[in-house]
């Protein structure tokens, strides 16, 4: 129950980011770093970025249905991995590139609790699966 819940956070959270980037790049990039972005190129790349959220939401949603398969434990490692590197850019901007939106830090935080949810989530499986590897190898 604990990973489908955060699948389904995450498809919702991530395709609603996705579906912005895709519609208009200009408005989530203002509200994280607080300035547009100035030309056609970075414009497209957002596009890019948000038909990849978009892409990553409907994989979780998918997986959210079979939260117990090692598909999904799989695809909440790529969520870890992407929320740790999410968060940790997102503290560059703000920290090493002096850039801030009013949703930088809304963002950021979302990230580490994110980060944290996968990490938990990771570990509880990994503990089912023990317990369970572990009733099948005493069961004869």
């Amino acid at each position: 129950m604990m990973l489908r819940l955060l699948l389904r956070v995450t498809a919702v959270a991530e395709g609603a980011t996705g579906l912005a980037f895709l519609l208009v790049p200009n408005f989530p990039v203002l509200i994280l770093l607080g300035r547009p972005l100035d030309s056609a190129l970075p414009e497209l790349i957002g596009r890019v970025a948000g038909a990849a959220l978009i892409a990553l939401g409907v994989a979780c949603w998918q997986a959210s249905e079979d939260e117990e398969s090692r598909a999904a434990a799989g695809l909440v490692l790529s969520l870890l991995i992407y929320d740790v590197i999410a968060a940790a850019l997102l503290a560059y901007a703000y920290f090493g590139l002096a850039l801030s939106g009013v949703g930088l830090w809304v963002a950021l935080v979302g990230h580490v609790v994110l980060t944290l949810w996968c990490v938990a989530g990771l570990r509880k499986q990994r503990f089912a699966a023990k317990g369970t590897a572990g009733d099948h190898d005493h069961g004869g």
